[in-house]
């Protein structure tokens, strides 16, 4: 038993640093998305998206499960290609929105499930409703950006949503309560 505790200090010493910390990223909004997918009375899938939003991750490369995320944009940020399904969402049938409202998600914990995978839960706030949500998520790279020339991360994620959960759920079933939403985000380590 006693040769094998040397062995096991020095694994327990290299395999995740003590004092590493997380060191913040702050998200590209030119290079990050969220699109939400959603059946339109069974003929067509409808698409939405939302784009140039800013964000914080703090992230720890060498520990993923003590990083963390935060994200808010207004809901008026919505893209959908088509002014009059836009001015439908934010009608009162949907959000009702003001200029003020957000939508916005923080993370509440990492569950790291692979060498690049992980579920993060958190906090999304939709319709000034807050319900916990996990996400599948990916970490697609990280490294020194080519052109920008300093650490740089990419991650991908994906969830499903039900609309009514957030009083949302105007026309369901026939158009799906169910809602995809698929996260593309790129983040640059803040100076």
């Amino acid at each position: 038993m006693t040769r094998f505790a040397p062995l096991a200090l020095i694994a327990a010493l290299t395999a995740a640093p003590a004092f590493a910390e997380a060191e913040k990223y702050v998200l590209d909004p030119s290079h990050s998305q969220i699109v939400f997918t959603y059946n339109h009375l069974g003929y067509s899938t409808s698409t939405g998206m939302f784009s140039g939003f800013d964000g914080e991750i703090q992230f720890d490369q060498a520990n993923p499960a003590a990083s963390s995320v935060t994200v808010a944009f207004p809901v008026k940020t919505m893209l959908t290609g088509w002014q009059a399904r836009f001015d439908h969402f934010m009608s009162p049938d949907f959000f009702d929105a003001t200029e003020d409202e957000m939508v916005s998600f923080t993370s509440t914990g990492i569950e790291v499930t692979g060498e690049k995978t992980a579920k993060i839960t958190g906090d999304l706030t939709l319709n000034s409703v807050t319900k916990s949500v996990v996400l599948d998520a990916v970490l697609t790279q990280a490294g020194e950006h080519p052109m920008e020339k300093k650490p740089w991360a990419g991650f991908s994620a994906t969830t499903t949503l039900i609309r009514s959960d957030y009083n949302l759920g105007a026309f369901a079933p026939f158009v799906s309560d169910e809602v995809q939403v698929a996260i593309s985000v790129e983040a640059s380590k803040a100076e």
